[in-house]
C-alpha cells in the first residue's frame, strides 16, 4: 500500500460526508457510502459494523479535524488571542466553502440525536477554552455566538445576510477591535 494513499477508514468517512452534501443525508446509506469509498460493504462493514458507528465515526472525525486545525493554526501564533484568532478565521473560510462542511450532521441527528453529544461537547470545551484564553469575554462570546449563528444559518439553508453585511461582520471578527464596526450604510 502507498504511503500516500488514505486508509479504508478515511476513504470511507470522506465518502460518507461527501455522499450527504452532495445528495443529501437522506441518500446515506452503507451501500451508497461502500460504492463512493471504492470499498466492499463487508471492508465497510469491518471499520464501521452499522450505520450508527459510521454516523459516530464522522462526528468523531470532525471533531479531530476541526481540534488538530485550530491547534496547527495556534502554534503558528504566539500572540495572547491566538486561539480566538485562529477560531475566527477557520469559520470563516468555511463559511466561505458552497456547501456546508458539515451537512451530514443531519443524518447523524435523524439516525441518533444523541450521536451531537460528544459534538456539543466539544463546543462547549471549544468556548471554554475561548473564554480562558480571552481579554474581553463579552466579545468572545459575542464573536463565538456569531460565528455558531451564521453556521447555523448556513447549515439550514437561511444565509440571510447580504454581501455587504457579512463583509462588516467578518472584517470586525478578523480585526479583534472591541469598537463597534460601521453600518455598511455609512
Amino acid at each position: 500500500m502507498s504511503g500516500n494513499r488514505p486508509s479504508s477508514r478515511s476513504r470511507i468517512l470522506a465518502a460518507a460526508a461527501a455522499l450527504a452534501r452532495d445528495a443529501g443525508p437522506g441518500k446515506l446509506s452503507l451501500d451508497a457510502v461502500a460504492g463512493r469509498a471504492g470499498v466492499s460493504k463487508g471492508g465497510l462493514l469491518y471499520h464501521f459494523p452499522s450505520k450508527a458507528a459510521l454516523m459516530t465515526g464522522l462526528v468523531e472525525d470532525y471533531i479531530a479535524e476541526f481540534e488538530a486545525n485550530l491547534d496547527e493554526a495556534v502554534t503558528r501564533d504566539d500572540s495572547g488571542e491566538a486561539l480566538m484568532k485562529a477560531y475566527v478565521a477557520m469559520s470563516l473560510k468555511s463559511l466561505d466553502e458552497k456547501q456546508p462542511p458539515a451537512s451530514w450532521i443531519f443524518s447523524a441527528m435523524a439516525e441518533d440525536p444523541d450521536f451531537l453529544d460528544p459534538f456539543n461537547d466539544f463546543r462547549r470545551k471549544l468556548l471554554q477554552r475561548l473564554l480562558a484564553g480571552s481579554a474581553d469575554r463579552t466579545r468572545t462570546l459575542l464573536a463565538y455566538l456569531a460565528i455558531e449563528g451564521m453556521h447555523s444559518l448556513k447549515l439550514f439553508g437561511a444565509d440571510l445576510l447580504s454581501g455587504d453585511d457579512r463583509d462588516a461582520i467578518d472584517a470586525y471578527l478578523l480585526s479583534g477591535s472591541t469598537e463597534t464596526p460601521a453600518s455598511p450604510e455609512e
